[in-house]
């Protein structure tokens, strides 16, 4: 904006009035822009040599031309201004319209939204069902496994299905162990023998681990509990059998026969055979 000045009139100037500098109008221009700020404004008019009463009153003037030319835009534009109200009826018909589709949507939206809720609890039982087979699958083959330990336990220490033990070789042991008359093959067949029992002992604590896995309360477990009492007995029979049978110089073979008695918690046991033990 300018802050020059103007001179009066050639007129003015013949006529004898004063020649003077006067500050130009204020420029409408300078109100129109978008970052307009009065006191930015204000502060810019100090170079206009005006007093603040002439300063107040010419704004004042302005102020009110531009609410006259505001009033005679509406009085020029009255009937426009009418008609933009008759124009707009009808509009609630519009929106009726937009509001019954909008509930339409809505309704659209919830029946998705049950449709996919029903859908994620069908995935989630399915996957519960899923997780439930991966279960009985793994149980089922634990049982199997336990099975085919224990029938396998069975034939190595020849008990029969009844539990009895067959050909009445009831220490599981070669039957020339005791026959041979030679010191050596009887020194060789039952360090054999004792390596035999001690897989046979670890093959029970196996089978016995297995059925604490799968827990005591199965009925599988339960049926099975008779065939490892059978296979524990035989096996502290044959134990039994092999201590007494044992070299007391033969410390290695001692100390086996004497770990699997405690691998087996018989220590009372092992405590008999000893006393029965021949000198």
């Amino acid at each position: 904006m300018s802050n020059g000045f103007f001179l009066g009139d050639s007129d003015n100037s013949d006529s004898g009035e004063d020649n003077l500098p006067y500050p130009k109008p204020l420029s409408r221009a300078a109100f129109l822009t978008q970052d307009f700020d009065p006191a930015t404004y204000l502060s810019s008019l100090r170079n206009r040599h005006q007093t603040l009463e002439d300063l107040r009153a010419e704004l004042r003037t302005r102020n009110q031309d531009i609410s006259k030319e505001l009033l005679d835009l509406v009085n020029e534009n009255y009937q426009d201004f009418l008609s933009l109200g008759s124009s707009l009826q009808g509009g609630d018909e519009k929106v009726q319209e937009v509001r019954l589709g909008l509930l339409g949507f809505r309704r659209e939206i919830e029946a998705l939204k049950t449709k996919v809720d029903g859908r994620r609890r069908e995935v989630e039982d399915l996957i519960a069902q899923r997780r439930d087979v991966r279960r009985q699958m793994q149980l089922g083959r634990a049982l199997l496994d336990i099975d085919y330990r224990l029938g396998e336990l069975e034939r190595n220490l020849m008990i029969k299905s009844n539990g009895l033990v067959e050909d009445g070789n009831a220490d599981g042991l070669d039957g020339d162990m005791s026959e041979s008359d030679d010191e050596s093959e009887n020194g060789q067949e039952a360090t054999t023998s004792t390596s035999c029992l001690d897989r046979h002992v670890r093959q029970y604590l196996l089978t016995r681990r297995a059925m604490d896995r799968v827990g005591p309360d199965h009925p599988s477990i339960v049926h099975q509990v008779a065939r490892m009492a059978k296979v524990k007995n035989t096996l502290l029979l044959d134990l039994g059998n092999a201590l007494r049978q044992s070299s007391s110089r033969d410390d290695q073979q001692m100390t086996r026969l004497l770990a699997a008695y405690r691998d087996l918690g018989e220590p009372q046991e092992v405590l008999k055979v000893l006393r029965e033990r021949k000198p």
